[in-house]
């Protein structure tokens, strides 16, 4: 019941980060229609990170589990912005004005970034730090 609690808690949590980072963006690159989109990913980002971060809790429960999903999860995340990037200067044939003019696509990455560190926070705080136990086989002697 804690881990599915703490995943309610992160997602809560996390879609407020993911929200507010997505906000900043739309206001920082004056950005209308294209950031649709973004708006819309951040609440599935948030779902498919709390469901993310669920599986190590209960099946595992270990800080270390959590740093080994949460690193995966963030080498997705820098692949998936690189591969947007690659594929926004394709697209625009090396066209360097337009893709300027297109780059808030990487809002698309941000607030994903955000939302993964927020429940990769919370869910490792929420863990705890290892018992150490004292003597043979962590009995007290």
């Amino acid at each position: 019941m804690r881990a599915i609690l703490t995943s309610l808690m992160a997602f809560f949590l996390s879609l407020l980060a993911g929200m507010i980072s997505a906000q900043w963006l739309a206001v920082a690159t004056n950005a209308a229609e294209e950031f649709i989109l973004v708006f819309a990913s951040v609440p599935l980002l948030a779902i498919v990170f709390g469901v993310v971060f669920l599986l190590p809790q209960i099946i595992a429960g270990t800080r270390s589990s959590i740093d080994r999903v949460g690193k995966w999860s963030l080498a997705v995340l820098v692949v998936l912005a690189a591969v947007l990037l690659g594929l926004e200067l394709w697209a625009v044939a090396g066209d360097m004005a337009k893709f300027k003019a297109d780059l808030p696509i990487i809002g698309l990455v941000l607030p994903g970034v955000a939302i993964l560190v927020v429940d990769w926070l919370f869910v490792r705080w929420r863990i705890g730090a290892p018992r150490v136990e004292f003597g043979r086989n962590g009995k007290v002697l």
